[in-house]
């Protein structure tokens, strides 16, 4: 449940099992609970999962292996809906962060073992809500500690739930 209303998204464990059972782990415990979408790009995407009103990021377990071979060769893309685990310029070092694709992003699918071509794990999609996502995704945005893309007005992330299998 978001500041916007609720995003409801359908996970993949048998694409991504090693990165579905982090993500849940991390709802299970709470940790998205009043955490922001911190970085929105209108035509790209918005990150969220990981930092505080404040800007200041929560502390994480270790990172995770990057699962983007697997979940690309078995037909999971960066595509409008995907969420997928947000991570830095090394393909190994996602945590918590994701962030939820707003149009096609080929480029950050995987095309191959290098760093540059490693790319971002897609693990699921938004089954409810993504007009809530696209809500978001126009939201007015500034520069704020360092950071390009932060909302002038705090999107947050109020809680994250596991639902019953329907």
């Amino acid at each position: 449940m978001t500041s916007y209303g609720p995003i409801v998204v359908e996970l993949e464990p048998g694409l991504a099992p090693k990165t579905v059972e982090n993500f849940l782990q991390y709802v299970k415990e709470g940790f998205y609970k009043g955490t922001i979408f911190h970085r929105v790009i209108e035509g790209f995407m918005i990150q969220g999962g990981g930092l505080l009103e404040t800007m200041d990021e929560k502390p994480t377990r270790p990172p995770i292996v990057n699962e983007a071979p697997e979940s690309f060769r078995g037909g999971l893309k960066n595509t409008r809906g995907t969420i997928a685990m947000a991570r830095t310029g090394s393909p190994h070092s996602a945590t918590a962060q994701f962030f939820i694709n707003t149009v096609d992003n080929k480029a950050l699918d995987h095309r191959d073992m290098s760093e540059d071509g490693y790319g971002y794990c897609a693990f699921g999609r938004v089954v409810s809500g993504m007009d809530v996502v696209d809500k978001i995704e126009k939201v007015r945005t500034e520069w704020r500690k360092g950071q390009s893309g932060v909302p002038q007005y705090a999107v947050r992330i109020k809680d994250a739930v596991l639902l019953p299998p329907q």
